[in-house]
């Protein structure tokens, strides 16, 4: 179920959620003022690392007429990608290295190698995810609009098809984003301000169009005889990079541990509050430092959503202080192998494909809810990165 209330559903004193407050505070305060030099350097021996993998990617699959080669050149191209997206583009984005004041590194011009233009996306996932953690009606990555993800969530004769939908969406991960901040709902019902849509398509439009020519035109056509199975090869990469982001993004999310709240909540929820919902709202999964690289550093996903914009190599020592946090005061931190928090997750996908009478014993009745536009939604925290709404044209 959804809760309303994060100090009743965690039976903390109000003095005690404040106390909780400021010592995440105190952790932000010191990660802050410690960023330097070793910061500095991760971030850029990633990206060395990255280049040079989609590089070697790109050079290999040259001899992609030969198995062994396009299985090589699909496997670097398809970690460079990972990497891309997801511990250096959505890093980036949050602003986790503006205070380096690089350019090359820096929020506001970061453009990342999947087909959703990196200003829909602060919005959608900076401002909307972040601000709103796991709300219903205010959050639209709960079920990406695709799935039912809560009991709470009125059931409909469409979500009988959940299987289907779910992999097909881990397939094509990169397009369902890409469409998110459009609010497909909104369109469907004319809430959509006409002029805001067509600038938002014409967006990703450009986007598509610019990434299909690159990874489906351009680079085929380099390798000559070979631009089949290079296209293939590109192809696939992009697959295994849209699942590994499915899963890594799931598993984050929607593990049982990771609670549901209604916008009852939102009202007049202070700073505090505010951290508490984050980690109550988002689950960990354990690994070694390879899995944590290649996952964008989102094993740490309580620790992300407590702090989006410091950077991820801290994460692991953020954690350890959150989690003696939280056993003080015994607030649940949901933490597990990946593969036992999306074996949960998918549980809960397949459950949800059916109404709640089927599931449960005693189903309670679901108010309907829709989507929530900007103006209906509540002012920002300045930490969630930077984004610049689109706004209609004249």
């Amino acid at each position: 179920m959804a809760y309303a209330d994060v100090r009743e559903y965690t039976h903390l004193t109000d003095e005690e959620v404040e106390a909780i407050g400021r010592e995440l505070d105190e952790i932000r305060a010191e990660i802050e003022a410690s960023r330097g030099q070793a910061d500095r350097d991760y971030i850029l021996r990633i990206i060395t690392l990255q280049r040079r993998l989609a590089a070697a990617g790109r050079i290999t699959l040259f001899a992609s007429l030969f198995p062994p080669a396009w299985l090589l050149g699909t496997a670097l191209l398809s970690t460079a990608k990972i990497l891309e997206n997801i511990e250096i583009g959505h890093n980036t984005m949050h602003g986790q290295w503006d205070w380096m004041n690089d350019p090359e590194i820096h929020s506001s011009n970061w453009e990342w190698d999947t087909t959703q233009p990196a200003e829909q996306w602060k919005h959608s996932h900076n401002y909307i995810h972040h601000q709103f953690t796991n709300v219903l009606g205010h959050d639209n990555d709960v079920g990406y609009g695709i799935l039912r993800m809560s009991r709470d969530q009125k059931w409909t004769p469409y979500n009988l098809g959940q299987p289907v939908y779910n992999a097909l969406l881990a397939l094509f991960f990169e397009w369902g984003v890409a469409l998110h901040d459009l609010d497909i709902e909104a369109i469907r019902k004319g809430r959509k301000d006409p002029k805001v849509l067509k600038k938002q398509l014409k967006q990703i439009g450009s986007k598509v169009g610019l990434q299909a020519l690159k990874d489906y035109l351009v680079y085929p056509a380099l390798t000559g005889p070979a631009w089949f199975t290079t296209l293939t090869a590109n192809a696939t990469s992009n697959i295994v990079r849209n699942v590994w982001a499915y899963l890594i993004i799931f598993c984050g999310h929607f593990p049982d541990g990771a609670v549901h709240f209604t916008e009852e909540e939102l009202e007049d929820e202070t700073r505090a509050e505010w951290y508490l919902r984050q980690m109550l709202g988002s689950a960990n999964f354990e690994g070694g430092k390879l899995l944590h690289l290649m996952s964008g550093q989102l094993g740490y996903q309580i620790e992300h959503h407590l702090f989006p914009d410091l950077p991820s190599n801290r994460y692991a020592d953020v954690s350890v202080k959150v989690r003696d946090l939280c056993d003080r005061y015994g607030i649940p931190y949901t933490t597990g192998p990946l593969h036992k928090q999306y074996g949960q997750t998918l549980r809960t996908i397949l459950k949800l494909s059916l109404p709640n009478r089927r599931t449960t014993e005693n189903p309670e009745p679901v108010p309907a809810r829709r989507r929530l536009t900007d103006e209906e939604r509540q002012g920002r925290r300045s930490e969630l990165g930077k984004w610049t709404n689109v706004a209609p044209v004249s």
